[in-house]
Parts: structure tokens; sequence; C-alpha cells
């Protein structure tokens, strides 16, 4: 199927939906056909956008005139281009809305309120749509000899702990011993944001920005150490204002040399303590 409009380097998602589902209104039959289509009228058009600070412009569907699938082309923002549907997640947090007793969903405070946290979620969770080869390290590991350890200690990270929906924040100390190549310091930065911008909880993220960095620069070791105050535990259930919790992952020779390892931590020791 064709798709009309100019890209001008800018995300766009192609969503096939059929049969028409509850966020989508069908053309009426009498719209007059343009160029083998018909399109809905200028109204309708306007359904389908959130709102201005969502997408630059209107998201406009066109009805093919032998079946009725439709093709949505949402325009999406960069560097927040996201994988979930906007327009069925802010009608998901409007139902959240109405379902919270005593409140009114249609109040001035909350009108726009949907739209604005369907797109917060949805960079919150954008690190799922990062590609590691071309946003994370993008040509970035360079040949070097080099084999002192590295260190980027306190790194600040925010995520979405996957059991309440509710952010976990604090710092991240990485450190790796080269092998024959090192990788660009940012990109340390950028692992953490990769994984962190998802439905996680810190065990796994620990671990899987130690895993990855262990894979792509071929390191003789990785260090990873993650400190974090989790609102699961602030907000609700224990309220436990001062705890923090600290996860580490340790891999090649920070796990077989303690000498390596204690190295290690008594480098990131201060910010490690440090509140």
């Amino acid at each position: 199927r064709r798709v009309h409009g100019e890209f001008n380097q800018v995300h766009f998602t192609l969503t096939i939906i059929s049969p028409p589902t509850r966020n989508m209104v069908q053309p009426e039959a009498s719209s007059t056909p343009v160029s083998g289509r018909r399109q809905p009228q200028p109204d309708q058009a306007k359904a389908y956008s959130l709102a201005d600070d969502v997408f630059a412009e209107p998201v406009s569907p066109w009805n093919d005139r032998h079946d009725s699938t439709f093709i949505v082309l949402n325009k999406r923002e960069t560097p927040e281009a996201a994988t979930t549907d906007a327009i069925g997640l802010s009608d998901d947090y409007l139902s959240i809305l109405r379902h919270i007793p005593e409140e009114d969903p249609h109040r001035d405070g909350l009108q726009k309120t949907p739209h604005r946290a369907a797109k917060a979620m949805m960079f919150f969770t954008s690190g799922y749509a990062m590609d590691l080869k071309r946003d994370i390290l993008n040509n970035a590991i360079f040949k070097e000899n080099h084999d002192e350890m590295v260190i980027v200690k306190d790194i600040d990270m925010f995520s979405l702990c996957e059991h309440h929906l509710v952010p976990f924040y604090g710092r991240v100390h990485i450190g790796y011993l080269p092998k024959s190549s090192v990788i660009g310091i940012s990109k340390l930065a950028r692992l953490v944001e990769m994984f962190s911008r998802r439905l996680q909880i810190q065990e796994r993220l620990t671990r899987e920005i130690a895993q990855v960095l262990m894979d792509a620069v071929g390191a003789r070791g990785v260090g990873v150490v993650v400190e974090a105050s989790h609102m699961c535990m602030v907000m609700r259930g224990v309220q436990k204002l001062n705890a923090v919790t600290v996860t580490s992952c340790m891999l090649g020779e920070f796990r077989k040399n303690h000498k390596t390892r204690e190295e290690f931590l008594s480098l990131i020791g201060k910010s490690a303590g440090r509140r």
C-alpha cells in the first residue's frame, strides 16, 4: 500500500488495523474519492490526534476502497519515538481516572492528563525501541593498547518498577578491564539509559548492563554496582524513606580475582557510600 506524505527524517510508525477499533472512525460512504481512496471528514481526522504536544500534526486514516482495512500513520516525535500506541494508551489512562472514586476526569486539570501520561509512559519505556549497535554503540569501540581499569561512576538512573509501575532511581557505577578495545565513555551512560527506560527490577538491570558491556567490548572483566531508592517502598507498603537497595554484577576478572574486585569497589567506595 502507498503512504502519502514526506518523512523528513522523522520517526514514523505504520499500523495496519482490521477490523476498525473503537479508536477509529470509519469514513462515511459519501466521502469523495481522491486518487482511488476515500478520505475522512476533517473532524474525523482530528479525532486521531491526541494533542499538539504528542503529535506534530493530526494522524489521518485512509480507507482502501476495496476492503475495510485501515492504515494509520502515526508521526512520532524524535528522539522520543516509542513502541506503544499512544492513542490506545491515552484511552487506558482515561479509564483509570474514571475508576478513581470522587474524581472527575473532565475537570480542567485532568482534561489533558491522559494524553500527557501516555506521552510520558512512551518515554519511560523508550528503551525497548533502542538498537544496541545503531543507537548506543554507534561504532564507538576503538582498538587501544590499554589494559588498566576504566570506571565511570555516579551515572544517574531512573526506571519503572515492573511490579507497581512506580519509579526507582539512583546511580550506576560501571568498571571494566579492556582486552584490546575500549568504548567511548558516554556509551556507558547510554547503556544505562537503554536498559533503565524499560519496566525493570534492579537485579536484572544490573546484570543486563554488565553482560552487554562484556560482550560488546570483549572485556577481560566487568563490574557494575547500582544503588537506588524504590518508591514502591517509600510511597506505599513498608514506607521506609531512607532504604537504599544496592545490587552488583561481577563478570570475568572482577568475579575471579578478589584484588581486581576490591580495587573497583574501593574506587567507587566514596560515591557508593554517599547519599
